[in-house]
């Protein structure tokens, strides 16, 4: 009675054990990929070209965009909002300075085109440069204060 061995089975490797094998390495290297996104500079003033500046100005625009659909969430939690909002301002604040950059480099104007800022009454909201409530935030305690129009006291009438 002769036993066949049991074929061995063989396991594929994980995606992370893929991307580190030598021959993977060395492809990326061959094309000057390290593999990692290249980040974004800390000041938009580093950048010398209006391409590489419009680049990063759409990828603010992005995040503003994809941050401003999470806050829409009112589930998140009082602490989530107040950092989704914060981190939604400091990335307005950002796009500004890269906006400005690209005017300075000699491209559009983004910061001209940009639309006004209106109240519920389709007023102009004055100082609108400064911090500014998305989604869920608008209904914070503390910040629903602010977005109602405190009236005066109707003056007393007399008869005479």
């Amino acid at each position: 009675c002769s036993r066949r061995p049991r074929p061995r089975s063989f396991k594929m490797a994980r995606n992370e054990e893929k991307a580190m094998s030598m021959l993977n390495r060395w492809v990326r290297m061959k094309a000057g990929d390290t593999g990692r996104p290249e980040r974004r500079p800390y000041l938009a003033s580093l950048c010398d070209s209006i391409g590489e500046s419009e680049k990063w100005r759409m990828q603010i625009l992005k995040e503003v965009n994809r941050k401003v659909a999470q806050i829409q969430n009112p589930g998140l939690g009082e602490h989530r909002i107040r950092d989704l909002n914060d981190e939604i301002n400091k990335l307005i604040r950002e796009k500004w300075h890269w906006e400005k950059r690209i005017s300075e480099l000699g491209g559009p104007d983004h910061r001209r085109g940009a639309p006004k800022i209106l109240d519920q009454d389709g007023q102009e909201v004055p100082n609108s440069g400064g911090y500014r409530y998305f989604g869920a935030a608008k209904d914070l305690p503390g910040v629903r204060d602010l977005f109602h129009k405190t009236l005066p006291p109707p003056a007393k009438r007399t008869r005479y």
